[in-house]
């Protein structure tokens, strides 16, 4: 008789834990899909009082959970349209029933992407990211967290219409 594997159903982060978040925003232009827009976020290292790595991977594995992220190898799964933009802010659903992630500014590049309904890839790193990375640091922490397979992704949108979908 097979034991059926118990599930784990992780939280999804609430504010507290997003505010600790990092988010990284890139446009690839010569990818196999086409020009596919990129979106990571991770999380700085553990510095605030009861933060701990497990703690902190425990809360991006909610989020991953929450979006049907996928590792790399896998098909990328399709999260809906999650990503808002009024005016030149964008904001990220990440699944917490009340609260959205607010992106960092980005270029007209990556905002006219979106706006021509452009492929979002969503990465969520497992290994800590430090605040202020530049990009050839997010590009190496991209490559070693697909080599080890410490990354998450899926695929989204612009959200058109509501806000909200629930």
């Amino acid at each position: 008789m097979l034991t059926p594997k118990p599930v784990t159903i992780r939280a999804v982060p609430a504010p507290g834990f997003i505010a600790g978040c990092t988010a990284s925003m890139w446009i690839e232009s010569h990818s196999p899909a086409g020009r596919v827009a990129f979106l990571l976020i991770g999380h700085a290292p553990a510095r605030r009082p009861g933060e701990t790595p497990e703690n902190i991977e425990a809360g991006l594995l909610g989020m991953v959970d929450a979006l049907d992220l996928r590792p790399p190898a896998e098909h990328l799964p399709d999260t809906g349209s999650r990503l808002v933009m009024t005016g030149d802010v964008i904001t990220f659903d990440y699944g917490h029933p009340s609260f959205t992630l607010c992106l960092p500014p980005t270029g007209r590049a990556w905002r006219s992407h979106l706006a021509d309904d452009g492929p979002v890839c969503v990465l969520v790193g497992l290994d800590p990211v430090p605040p202020g990375a530049g990009p050839d640091a997010i590009n190496a922490y991209v490559s070693r967290t697909i080599a080890t397979g410490r990354v998450r992704m899926g695929v989204t949108r612009l959200r058109k219409g509501p806000y909200r979908t629930s």
